[in-house]
């Protein structure tokens, strides 16, 4: 048995690179030798949200406040309340984040696939951000 206690690891700000808007995250757990996978409490301010990625092993994000907004490559923009639960296929194209007016916060999980969780992409222009 492992508990990591809460404030063991330090909250990060969301790098530019990665990002739009102001993001923190704060690791929950990482992966191992005897776990694929990692996760993170992830929280967007109004209009903030992630670049396009992908995940080799696919990502679940457990929407937990606030309202958002996720979308997968050739689909429409969909809002998230909390409780909802989000499922993207491996190497499915997406972004995720908060709505204009609303900060988000969600849990992502995603596996570890031979040292790699996630492929960062462009960003999301404002102009898809806003569909």
């Amino acid at each position: 048995m492992e508990i990591t206690r809460t404030g063991t690891k330090p909250s990060i700000k969301g790098p530019a690179d990665w990002f739009t808007g102001a993001v923190r995250i704060d690791p929950l757990f990482d992966a191992n030798e005897a776990r694929r996978g990692a996760a993170a409490t992830v929280t967007f301010e109004p209009g903030a949200r992630t670049a396009w990625h992908t995940h080799p092993l696919g990502q679940t994000i457990i929407i937990t406040a606030g309202l958002g907004w996720v979308q997968r490559e050739g689909s429409p923009v969909e809002q998230v309340t909390p409780g909802d639960v989000v499922w993207f296929e491996p190497n499915e194209k997406h972004w995720h984040g908060a709505s204009a007016t609303n900060g988000m916060s969600h849990i992502a999980i995603q596996e570890n696939l031979e040292g790699n969780v996630v492929e960062w992409l462009e960003h999301v222009t404002d102009e898809t951000y806003k569909q």
